[in-house]
């Protein structure tokens, strides 16, 4: 056999490897892994416990402080003020703290406070923290 008869084959040209295909499929099975798992966990209960106000040392307590009845009724500092005279009250403090009761409406105290045209004054909701063993008392 010479050499002009024996012929190599022509080597393969490289292919490159495609892994857009790789990461779409991880991407897919991603995508239906949180969409099964999300709808299982939904809820439509949700539960919110609310603050509970009792009778409180006026001296313990931020001061300014706006007490707010479940009839709407207002003390500043323990002393009742009558609506629409609360921003001359507070013409030397920038801070309001305002402690309602328990029941009281959050859009009726939004209403409240708005209704008293409070000029650059901060207003901050107090809560009382309660012990588990006061709270079943």
């Amino acid at each position: 056999m010479s050499l002009n008869q024996r012929r190599l084959t022509p080597p393969r040209e490289r292919t490159a490897i495609d892994s857009s295909l790789a990461i779409v499929n991880i991407v897919l099975l991603l995508i239906f892994f949180f969409l099964t798992t999300g709808s299982l966990s939904t809820s439509t209960t949700v539960t919110v416990t609310l603050p509970d106000t009792t009778e409180l040392p006026l001296d313990l307590l931020p001061k300014p402080l706006l007490t707010v009845s479940s009839e709407g009724e207002m003390m500043l500092d323990g002393v009742p003020i009558e609506p629409g005279t609360l921003s001359d009250a507070l013409i030397d403090d920038p801070l309001l703290h305002v402690l309602a009761e328990r029941d009281y409406n959050a859009g009726a105290l939004f209403d409240l406070i708005a209704a008293e045209n409070l000029i650059a004054v901060q207003v901050r909701l107090v809560t009382v923290h309660r012990k588990d063993s006061e709270a079943e008392q």
